[in-house]
C-alpha cells in the first residue's frame, strides 16, 4: 500500500439509528456488522460510492476509544457528485445547516447534521 488511507470510524449513543441514517439519507450500504452478546454495534462498516465509513456503539470496545464521546465531529468528503447528492439528502428530510454553495476558493459544496450532531460536509474540493 504506496499511499496512507484514512477511514472515519463515528462511534454513536445508538449506532443502529446511526447506520439508518447513514444508510436512508446519505445512500451508504452496509456491509460489515458485528455485534457483542447485547446487540451493541462492535465494529460495522458502511460504504459511500467506493469510500468506507466505520460505525460502532459509544462506550464498547477497548480504551482509548471506549472513552470517545459521540457527536461534535466534521467529517468531509470530496466528490463529483455534489449536487445529486444534496438532492437525496433533501429529499430525506435531513438537517443541513450550511445549505449548497459555490465558495470562494472554487468548491461547490453543503453540509448536514446526523442526529447526534456530527457535521458531514461534501464538495468537490479536494486539497
Amino acid at each position: 500500500m504506496a499511499t496512507p488511507r484514512f477511514y472515519p470510524h463515528v462511534h454513536y449513543w445508538d449506532a443502529d439509528a446511526g447506520i439508518r441514517w447513514l444508510t436512508d439519507v446519505l445512500g451508504c450500504t452496509l456491509g460489515q456488522d458485528h455485534r457483542n452478546e447485547g446487540g451493541c454495534v462492535v465494529h460495522a462498516e458502511l460504504s459511500l460510492r467506493g469510500a468506507t465509513i466505520m460505525v460502532s456503539s459509544a462506550g464498547i470496545g477497548r480504551e482509548p476509544f471506549r472513552s470517545l464521546e459521540p457527536g461534535g465531529r466534521l467529517f468531509y468528503c470530496a466528490l463529483d457528485e455534489v449536487d445529486e447528492l444534496y438532492e437525496q439528502v433533501r429529499a430525506a428530510g435531513a438537517d443541513v445547516p450550511i445549505e449548497i454553495t459555490d465558495t470562494s476558493y472554487g468548491s461547490r459544496d453543503f453540509t448536514v447534521r446526523d442526529p447526534e450532531g456530527n457535521l458531514w460536509a461534501f464538495g468537490t474540493y479536494g486539497p
